[in-house]
């Protein structure tokens, strides 16, 4: 069977100016979720400052599904590779997207709102619930997986209703939040997980790499060709 081909984005800024997230992940939190993996996919990874944010036509035309964390720079990525990552989105490729890669231009695109919400850091614990039990991203899977200590995202999440709602989160401080949705934007799948803010080490707990591994099984590119579009000639002689 041929392996999927995923490229992990980061944008890589906090593991080389912050040291309690470089102790965290020394080698970047792209590598991490790339390890989290394991051998069932075919690595590769791309930065923010990169030529090209790492994702040129080829490296996009190649992959499968992509996988985008990215905080403190989202307004640092050009427009142009926004533009590129969208349409190959809306031409089959797979996207998920991490935690605060909710502001994310090209979340934003796809989602066409604010993507805006409450926050806080404060060491809350977070229970992810799993509401859709039966979904492929759920698989192996218990009732919940719970975080020791998360930052707190709550609602009101500023997003389309989901396709597919796989997990809500619930915090100590009370809050609850979507945080596991599901999107089909043109022929391509987008998920959305909430986990993994940069000073916790949350991208080596086993069930978080399991939802991510799922997740792009999930959003692996369907068969089907793209759709002709424009002007189109009748199947049928008119009068």
């Amino acid at each position: 069977m041929t392996k999927q081909n995923v490229t992990i984005w980061n944008e890589y800024r906090h593991e080389q100016h912050n040291k309690t997230v470089a102790d965290i992940y020394p080698q970047g939190i792209h590598t991490a979720i790339g390890e989290g993996l394991g051998q069932e996919f075919h690595v590769r990874y791309a930065t923010l400052d990169m030529p090209e944010h790492g994702l040129t036509e080829e490296v996009l035309n190649e992959t499968d599904v992509l996988i985008w964390w990215g905080h403190k720079a989202h307004e640092e990525v050009d427009e142009a590779i926004v533009e590129r990552v969208y349409q190959r989105v809306l031409h089959g490729m797979g996207l998920i997207v991490l935690h605060s890669g909710h502001f994310s231009k090209i979340f934003k695109k796809l989602m066409g709102t604010g993507c805006d919400l409450k926050w806080r850091e404060a060491n809350d614990k977070e229970r992810l619930w799993v509401v859709a039990p039966g979904h492929p991203i759920a698989e192996g899977i218990g009732e919940y997986i719970e975080l020791e200590a998360e930052e707190m995202y709550g609602e009101h999440f500023d997003i389309p209703a989901p396709d597919e709602l796989v997990f809500v989160s619930w915090f100590t401080g009370g809050e609850v939040f979507r945080s596991g949705c599901c999107y089909q934007r043109g022929m391509g799948k987008v998920f959305y997980f909430r986990p993994g803010h940069e000073t916790y080490p949350t991208y080596y707990n086993e069930q978080i790499r399991r939802v991510i591994a799922n997740a792009v099984k999930w959003a692996k590119p369907s068969e089907r060709t793209y759709p002709k579009y424009g002007n189109a000639q009748p199947l049928e002689p008119l009068n």
